[in-house]
């Protein structure tokens, strides 16, 4: 009995050891996560004007206005940046496949633009992408219509907060912090539509640029039916990704060591039961 009791003992005391360390670490990135979810999202700014008079580089390295997309067609926006190493290429893939699902051509009934966030990248970047992005639209070539640009961190900044668009550079990581989503505008470049996430629903895509094109305005509850009905609302924010991460890690880490406390203590019934005299 002496040898159960010590056992368990021990086990409690590491279980009691350990837990607050990990709820304290817990708190710790849940409190980091809603900071970051402050300053990091996409804002729904229907029906609001972008500045048209921004400029930005092309992938051939010539200086163009934004005014120069508009006016025909709607736009699908996206802002990403090229050396991103995961959710950026995710809502690039999405796109794409939801295009080549779409009767709608790109360069014919709608452009895209595809911008960079990181000041640092250059117009050779930009080419890459197009390059990339243009072979795999419906095999064959979609580079009239889907623009890669890259800016100056002003233009930048602005084109940002016109859009809703919060992000933040991390200078440890050397990435940028952002969520996931893109918007359509109308061809003279008010915001009609938002969609968020990684996942876009061809149909959804184009009621968007159906009701751009007649310069209709989406109505900010659209985003509540979607998230309810098409999207996972985890994937507007990498907060929300995290914190619920860490709980289910946190529950796991608990229940190892609960499982590991009545393993043992039943190894220590065993053995009192068939060697009584050790007690």
């Amino acid at each position: 009995m002496s040898r159960l009791i010590t056992t368990f003992a021990r086990n409690a005391i590491f279980l009691a050891l350990t837990l607050p360390l990990l709820l304290a670490g817990q708190t710790g990135a849940q409190n980091y996560t809603q900071q970051l979810q402050k300053s990091i999202g996409i804002d729904q700014k229907l029906g609001d004007q972008i500045p048209l008079d921004l400029e930005f580089t092309d992938s051939s390295g010539e200086r163009v206005s934004l005014s120069q997309y508009f006016g025909q067609k709607p736009i699908v926006l996206t802002l990403v940046y090229y050396e991103c190493p995961m959710l950026c290429t995710q809502v690039l893939n999405s796109l794409l496949r939801a295009m080549n699902v779409l009767s709608f051509g790109v360069g014919t009934d709608f452009d895209v633009l595809t911008i960079s966030v990181d000041p640092g990248e250059t117009s050779e970047l930009a080419a890459a992408k197009k390059a990339e992005y243009s072979k795999n639209y419906r095999g064959r070539d979609g580079s009239t219509g889907w623009h890669f640009l890259t800016g100056e961190q002003d233009q930048i900044k602005q084109l940002a907060a016109a859009v809703g668009f919060r992000y933040e550079y991390d200078e440890d990581t050397d990435q940028y912090i952002h969520a996931s989503g893109l918007m359509v505008l109308t061809p003279e470049g008010k915001l009609a539509r938002y969609l968020y996430g990684i996942d876009y629903p061809p149909r959804d895509l184009r009621w968007g640029l159906v009701e751009a094109a007649d310069g209709t305005i989406g109505n900010p509850v659209d985003q509540l039916l979607l998230l309810c009905y098409s999207y996972d609302p985890m994937t507007g924010k990498y907060g929300l990704y995290i914190r619920n991460s860490l709980r289910i890690g946190g529950l796991i880490t608990v229940l190892a060591l609960v499982g590991f406390i009545v393993a043992m203590l039943k190894r220590d019934r065993r053995n009192n039961l068939h060697h009584p005299q050790l007690n």
